[in-house]
């Protein structure tokens, strides 16, 4: 059974169903328990969006709140994971990540492959990334290539309420360290999503709507903008299918050359920077193995190769967006 759900309290309902399942799961973060310790209202906040509100009047002391120090709480949250704990932790910003990177790329990413894979690391990093929320160049960053370029490192992009709950149970699942990321201006958005526990599995690429002419690989909130664009190229007579990865390491490339091979043509949408981006890196797979299969030239759709603006007008023009993809599909066809 399914009902609406915005994005956020999908998140937050996987977070508490699984904290009912195993006590062993645990959630750390700045003021994921609403300030505890204060004189004020307990659970007021639930993080810096709230995604975690109501948790501490559940599960109490098992909903932490941090000092100000990504390094510490990373890293601690690490060394549970490596001792039995599952825990999920709060980063605010993926544009922190530079200040807890050796936590996780040398440390918990690592510690399968150098104990001979008797080493599990079952922690989760759920973080916010993504423009369109007049945050500015340090607070609206793309950076999930950075994570994807580490092996030992699982990273997630859902799209859609539905996807964030049945990704993220099957992340806190999961005995790997895995980077869960949250588009922050799809926090508000609904969806049909079921109350029951689910998980969808990584490496598992949603065919979100199927085409004969042009393959459309979008990431994140781009598979808003992507369908958006694949209906008003409908109208027209072009019909592309839209693929969206949800995890892009693993990344499912054998469902991307599969449609490149059946459309010949290829457009990646990415909000990221284009240099040594997602979009780069699945055009190249595709460019390897389907190349004879193309009708034309790969196509990317990307921001600029600049720091995200704090203007309205330049963010708003920084963006990919619909029109971008429409253009970018009628240069091929």
């Amino acid at each position: 059974m399914s009902r609406k759900l915005n994005y956020k309290d999908a998140i937050n309902e996987a977070l508490s169903q699984e904290m009912a399942r195993d006590e062993k799961v645990i959630v750390i973060g700045l003021d994921v328990a609403g300030g505890r310790g204060t004189q004020g209202v307990m659970d007021a906040w639930g993080g810096v969006l709230g995604v975690t509100k109501g948790l501490y009047a559940k599960y109490g002391d098992r909903v932490m709140d941090t000092p100000i120090s990504e390094s510490a709480y990373i890293g601690s949250a690490v060394g549970a994971a490596a001792c039995g704990m599952r825990p999920v932790v709060e980063m605010m910003f993926a544009d922190f990540l530079g200040v807890c990177f050796d936590q996780l790329m040398n440390q918990a990413a690592k510690f399968r492959y150098m104990f001979g894979g008797t080493a599990e690391t079952p922690v989760v990093c759920r973080m916010m990334y993504g423009g369109g929320f007049r945050g500015a160049a340090q607070h609206s960053q793309c950076l999930y290539s950075i994570f994807a370029h580490i092996p030992g490192l699982k990273v997630v992009l859902p799209s859609t309420p539905a996807e964030a709950k049945g990704l993220l149970i099957q992340s806190i699942r999961d005995n790997d360290p895995v980077i869960f990321m949250e588009h922050k201006a799809l926090y508000a958005m609904k969806g049909e999503v079921p109350e029951e526990s689910y998980t969808i599995p990584f490496g598992q690429a949603n065919i979100v709507r199927e085409g004969k002419d042009v393959t459309i690989v979008a990431l994140g909130r781009m598979v808003h903008m992507a369908t958006q664009a694949a209906a008003s190229l409908a109208k027209a007579g072009i019909e592309c299918e839209v693929i969206d990865p949800r995890t892009i390491s693993p990344l499912d490339t054998a469902t991307i050359i599969k449609s490149v091979e059946k459309t010949g043509r290829l457009v990646v949408v990415d909000e990221s920077h284009p240099r040594a981006s997602m979009a780069g890196d699945i055009s190249s797979v595709v460019a390897q193995e389907a190349f004879g299969s193309l009708k034309g030239a790969i196509k990317l759709v990307t921001a600029p190769h600049t720091p995200v603006p704090f203007s309205d007008v330049l963010e708003d023009l920084y963006l990919p967006n619909a029109a971008k993809i429409e253009a970018a599909v009628k240069a091929i066809i």
